[in-house]
């Protein structure tokens, strides 16, 4: 079993995922901070707030215990108000797209940056090959043609 589990790690795809992973990782930490310091912020200036993340939907009323701010979406839900937090799914739909438009990009450079050369060229079927040869030898006699025999 760790024979077979060694040999599992040392493929050369279980290395590279855990590669992308950790880049994946610290890549998140960049795309949070341009999507939260950055985008969010004109994005709520637009809308006319700029603090985005406060939009939501209160499903209920707080508990009689709290006094904090009814306009507070994190301590609205620390306290354990339902609500719908739209604000916050919009935020993370946005970095979504900035992650997948990103990784899109990324894909399209290497692409162009490295050459496929390990997708084989398919063999040429036979009847092709045959047509190939029926047409160069046709080219080769100058185009002249037999007239074809009268069964009559």
């Amino acid at each position: 079993m760790l024979k077979g589990f060694r040999d599992f790690i040392n493929r050369g795809n279980v290395i590279d995922l855990a590669v992308a992973v950790i880049i994946g990782a610290a890549f998140t930490g960049i795309v949070n901070s341009l999507t939260d310091d950055l985008l969010m912020p004109v994005l709520g200036w637009l809308v006319g707030d700029l603090d985005f993340s406060n939009y939501f939907i209160r499903l209920g009323p707080p508990p009689a215990s709290y006094t904090g701010d009814p306009d507070n979406y994190a301590a609205l839900k620390a306290a354990g108000v339902p609500m719908i937090g739209y604000g916050q799914f919009v935020t993370a739909a946005v970095n979504f797209l900035i992650v997948a438009f990103i990784i899109f990009l990324l894909v399209r450079a290497m692409k162009k940056a490295i050459p496929d050369k390990d997708v084989p060229t398919p063999a040429e079927p036979a009847d092709v090959a045959l047509l190939r040869e029926i047409r160069d030898e046709l080219r080769s006699q100058g185009g002249r043609r037999e007239p074809p025999d009268d069964p009559a």
